[in-house]
């Protein structure tokens, strides 16, 4: 009876062969971080400019995210979206404007949604591989679905709301599903 050796010889190409080709740097895309960055910032002042500590919750949910990128957790980014639409709701519920409620919940989910999408690029194909068409296209296929729904939202809340906070947030958390539904 011969032996059959899984791993095969250098001279073969087999398992011990050695390497010429360094190993894939698995982070995300540099521009997946970066339009995280910038949504999540937009995001921020938008929930401001609404209400401070909603803004300041925001805030601290763009450090989440970014952390999250860095650290190449989901779980922190889903933790860091929570923190932001909390802060969301609690400007909502402090009578932040409508308008800028609507503006960072759209940003919250385009922060959230790219780097997400940046973490799976990063782990499936490398940071170095060619990925720029592929997270514009996605980042901004996201803000226009975002862009929509916060266009019914809002077309909506003129229609039946006036400007009524509690009727705000109501209409806010249902474009928040929406949203969410439409991205998925």
């Amino acid at each position: 009876m011969v032996a059959v050796s899984a791993d095969g010889s250098p001279a073969d190409g087999g398992a011990n062969a050695p390497t010429d080709r360094p190993e894939r740097d698995a982070r995300p895309p540099t521009l997946a971080v970066v339009v995280a960055l910038v949504a999540a910032a937009v995001a921020s002042l938008a929930g401001f400019l609404a209400a401070p500590l909603g803004g300041a919750l925001l805030g601290a949910a763009t450090v989440g995210l970014v952390a999250g990128s860095f650290r190449r957790s989901h779980r922190l980014l889903s933790w860091a979206a929570g923190v932001g639409t909390v802060g969301l709701a609690v400007a909502g519920y402090r009578g932040g404007g409508v308008e800028a409620l609507l503006v960072g919940g759209v940003a919250l989910a385009v922060a959230w949604d790219a780097a997400d999408h940046g973490l799976s690029v990063g782990a499936q194909v490398g940071r170095e591989a060619r990925t720029r068409r592929n997270v514009a296209v996605h980042a901004g296929t996201t803000l226009l679905v975002g862009a929509l729904s916060v266009g019914v939202v809002y077309g909506v809340y003129l229609a039946a709301a006036g400007s009524q906070p509690v009727a705000a947030l109501a209409l806010l958390l249902f474009g928040a599903v929406v949203l969410a539904s439409a991205l998925r």
